[in-house]
């Protein structure tokens, strides 16, 4: 199952272009310009003086990367091979595989991509110094794993209503463009805007993941705890969904529609 699982995860790192190394560097020129976008937004704005005191690369990367892995994690297996597909047919496939694959292709596309801008800022803007390496490099699994414990859910719904799924994932999306906190310090934010974003995970990760990165910033209105149980929980839910669905879907559901 593991080397059908590697296999697959080749081929879906592979499916935005033939040749893999540019699949991974397309991966790494989307998070730069969102990078470069964002750096130019807060310095027309003038809101490099409200982030935290260090390095303002790092601060941003924190937020921008969490948020790309968190969303390439929810598409990734949503766009995962249901038990009506093709792939199915072949007699060691199945949909778990199917699953894991798209989940280590994010992963795997997602690290190449940031030790890649790592490497750039390293090299050519300012040394990287992160206060804490563990844990933020838990906090950019925790990305990952809520992202893929979100399009679990979506994905087990999918079957039964696919348009109603289709435009959850995409308002989710949008929404966590702001909702994510990613351009804003939690600690700077007054209560009655912490109770608007609190309820989303990829806010504690982010807000957990600058707490692990700069040595003088404690976060206050976050904790990495809740998005790993939620993470868990919506994994177990997610499968069960996905069971269900699987025993109950139909190839004739989707040629109805």
């Amino acid at each position: 199952m593991f080397e059908l699982s590697f296999v697959t995860a080749a081929r879906k790192v592979r499916q935005s272009h033939r040749n893999a190394v540019w699949a991974i560097m397309t991966n790494v020129l989307q998070a730069l310009f969102f990078l470069v976008a964002f750096y130019f937004m807060f310095s027309v704005m003038g809101a490099r003086g409200a982030a935290i005191r260090g390095d303002f690369m790092l601060y941003l990367l924190t937020g921008i990367f969490a948020y790309l892995t968190h969303i390439k994690a929810v598409q990734g297996i949503m766009s995962a091979e249901g038990p009506a597909s093709a792939m199915m047919q072949h007699a060691p496939m199945n949909t778990l595989v199917a699953i894991l694959s798209s989940a280590f292709s994010v992963l795997y596309t997602q690290t190449i991509s940031l030790l890649v801008l790592l490497l750039v800022l390293h090299t050519l803007i300012n040394p990287v110094t992160i206060h804490d390496w563990p844990g933020a490099l838990m906090m950019f699994l925790l990305s990952w794993g809520t992202g893929c414990a979100v399009g679990l859910l979506l994905l087990a719904a999918k079957p039964w209503v696919p348009d109603v799924v289709s435009m959850i994932q995409m308002v989710y999306v949008r929404a966590n463009m702001v909702a994510s906190g990613k351009m804003f310090v939690a600690n700077m934010m007054p209560g009655f805007m912490i109770d608007m974003f609190d309820w989303n995970p990829l806010f504690h990760v982010i807000d957990q993941a600058r707490g692990f990165t700069f040595v003088n910033y404690f976060p206050h209105h976050s904790n990495w705890e809740y998005p790993l149980y939620f993470t868990l929980i919506a994994l177990l839910i997610g499968f069960m969904g996905e069971a269900y669905s699987r025993k109950h879907v139909s190839a004739s559901w989707e040629a109805g529609r």
